[in-house]
């Protein structure tokens, strides 16, 4: 078998709703007429939903390439730091609880790991791409649907960015599917065909009892909680608590 004829296996042709894992499943599931929504939940989607709600614009970059603070000067934007490294004099992080309370600024170059590098090289490939996570799910559905995507012509992808184990190989994190899950519901309530593999991500969400409480528990939420952070898992499990969906408009992620 060729590894063409693998790769359009994995591609969950027919179905409008799909879903992935981290940067592979959006190259794989990339690169045709749809939408892919990237899913960060604990991080990069919902500081992004908080900071777009306030009228900031987001531009992604890859916190481990250089050329950050150029990208800044360039688009006359400020520059956010690492969570351990917020002072008055650089209020602005990956951390959505600065986000909310940061002065405002028009635009703002946010690095990370995994979800603001997916969304870059997807915008660099000239695909469409939205910031999904637990406060915004039904205004990005609302958004997609509206706009047409969600049909096996136009479908939406969905990927869970997930996160990294010491050794740089992903982890797929609980928060990111949950995420994707509460999504990909919303979609599929709204009459889109799912794939097997979105289908089961809704499924996990629905029987997910008490979200709050799994999400304090995960081992994401631990992590950032032993870092001093303990206070991002209420703000990421306000279920829509906003009222928009971001969509990367150029470089930049707007409210929309």
């Amino acid at each position: 078998m060729s590894e063409r004829a693998l790769v359009d296996a994995y591609r969950q042709g027919g179905a409008g709703v799909r879903f992935d894992w981290g940067p592979s499943g959006a190259d794989a599931l990339g690169g045709d007429d749809g939408a892919i929504v990237i899913v960060d939940t604990l991080s990069f989607t919902t500081s992004v939903s908080v900071a777009t709600g306030r009228g900031i614009g987001i531009i992604p970059y890859p916190l481990e390439e250089s050329g950050a603070a150029a990208l800044a000067a360039a688009h006359g934007a400020a520059l956010a730091v690492p969570r351990a490294e917020l002072s008055p004099e650089h209020p602005w992080s990956l951390s959505p609880a600065s986000l909310l309370a940061a002065p405002h600024t028009a635009r703002l170059v946010l690095p990370s790991p995994n979800g603001s590098a997916i969304a870059s090289a997807r915008a660099e490939a000239g695909q469409l791409v939205l910031a999904g996570c637990l406060r915004n799910p039904s205004a990005t559905s609302s958004w997609l649907t509206d706009h047409g995507y969600g049909t096996a012509q136009r479908p939406v992808s969905v990927i869970a960015a997930g996160e990294r184990w010491p050794d740089g190989s992903l982890r797929p994190a609980l928060e990111d599917y949950l995420g994707a899950g509460v999504l990909i519901g919303r979609l599929r309530d709204a009459g889109c065909v799912l794939s097997s593999e979105a289908g089961v991500a809704a499924a996990s969400f629905d029987a997910t009892p008490d979200l709050a409480a799994t999400l304090r528990a995960c081992a994401s939420a631990r992590e950032l909680a032993m870092r001093g952070f303990p206070d991002e898992v209420e703000i990421a499990a306000a279920l829509d608590a906003d009222a928009h969906a971001s969509v990367l408009r150029g470089a930049v992620f707007v409210r929309s």
